[in-house]
């Protein structure tokens, strides 16, 4: 499970990837998650993670065109792989699996 286990940052990554769809680039990505969160996302912590997602083959990317906008620079698209989808789905799969294994009582609130 070591290659492809995901942290929670980086299943909320490539969610994050897949709601953008075709407008999934750094800056729209870490918007999103800090809309979607409520938490503060550093660039690093995104580049990382991406990184990390690209060497286990759960995402590929491809530049856009240069834009004035950008100085001329172009924006790096990513795009969830088949990989990665199943490794959302298995990561899925086990949360559900330990949701419905917990039983109610343990949810309870203490009263005191």
């Amino acid at each position: 499970m070591k290659g492809t286990y995901l942290g929670e940052f980086q299943e909320v990554v490539l969610l994050t990837i897949l709601v953008l769809e075709e407008n999934a680039y750094g800056v729209s990505i870490q918007e999103e998650i800090e809309k979607r969160t409520g938490r503060s996302v550093s660039r690093g912590a995104l580049h990382t993670a991406l990184t990390r997602l690209d060497e286990k083959g759960f995402i590929n990317s491809e530049y856009g065109g240069a834009t004035a906008e950008r100085g001329g620079r172009r924006k790096r698209f990513y795009q969830v792989t088949n990989l990665g989808k199943s490794a959302l789905e298995e990561a899925k799969s086990l949360r559900e699996d330990l949701w419905r294994s917990v039983p109610k009582v343990a949810l309870q609130k203490v009263q005191g």
